[in-house]
């Protein structure tokens, strides 16, 4: 299969999947080209997600690496297989790959549950909060990367508007739901739509009201999002401007925890509801 020179998260996850059952077989790259009949440059090239392999090959790779793990082993496969394009591809290029990369976790995700302290999740945002959100940016984006940005986020509800849509789990705090981002009315009009969400039967949302007080992971949005099977799962964090992915097990149980917590301090959808109603009335 061809080289690729943009690789997507994807990708290199496939690949950095198919290395670590590599390396905990024991073999060498040189030894798993022999068992696909090719050299070891290839192996390299796939296990970074700049080359792709076919779904069969995949499974001879883990057969031969001794992978007993049939769920893992298909959804695995399942990712080699994809070669539809991503809505998101339109902006490769335009935009930081970290924005293409949570765009692709969160289509493909088969569950969501996100955290959130001041913003409101972004594919809840309303096209006037958003752009409120990209003005403030210090320093000031060009145009066509604001555009850009504005554009992009917009179009992440995506994954949540078609068919197949994963379940969604808002987990809100209350500060986000009073900064006024825009002004009263663009909130007004925020809150409104984040209601109009919480009614969809894919999405429940809790927000976690400043009585709650101290409790973990309160310093930072997070983005758990589940794949296939439990080994697949990521989490995304939002670090000032950068987005980190962490996929190490010990780090996925530690924000799963987290999450658990939060929901256990937030309110129900119910009183959610009845609070960001009651907040809206106030504006």
């Amino acid at each position: 299969m061809p080289l690729r020179s943009n690789p997507t998260a994807r990708q290199q996850r496939l690949g950095a999947e198919l290395r670590k059952l590599r390396e905990a077989s024991g073999l060498t790259t040189e030894q798993a080209a022999a068992v696909l009949a090719t050299n070891r440059t290839v192996i390299t090239s796939t296990e970074a997600g700049r080359h792709g392999i076919s779904p069969e090959r995949v499974r001879r790779l883990a057969c031969n690496y001794d992978c007993a793990d049939s769920a893992l082993v298909e959804a695995l496969m399942r990712m080699a297989a994809e070669r539809t394009r991503g809505w998101w591809e339109d902006f490769r290029g335009i935009l930081p790959p970290t924005f293409l990369d949570i765009s692709e976790l969160e289509w493909f995700a088969k569950r969501l549950r996100m955290s959130t302290m001041t913003h409101i999740p972004g594919p809840f945002q309303t096209e006037a909060f958003a752009r409120a959100l990209f003005a403030a940016a210090i320093p000031a984006l060009p145009a066509d990367e604001f555009d850009a940005r504005l554009a992009h986020r917009l179009q992440r509800r995506r994954a949540l508007d078609r068919p197949d849509a994963p379940p969604y789990v808002a987990i809100i705090h209350e500060a986000a739901l009073r900064i006024e981002v825009g002004g009263r009315e663009t909130l007004r009009e925020q809150l409104h739509s984040t209601l109009e969400m919480a009614d969809r039967d894919n999405v429940t949302v809790q927000v976690i009201p400043f009585s709650a007080g101290a409790f973990p992971g309160s310093g930072q949005s997070i983005l758990y999002a589940e794949g296939d099977v439990p080994s697949l799962d990521v989490v995304q964090l939002d670090r000032t401007t950068v987005a980190e992915f962490l996929h190490v097990e010990a780090q996925l149980r530690k924000f799963s925890l987290q999450l658990d917590q939060m929901q256990r301090v937030a309110l129900s959808p119910e009183q959610t509801r009845d609070l960001i109603h009651a907040i809206a009335r106030e504006l």
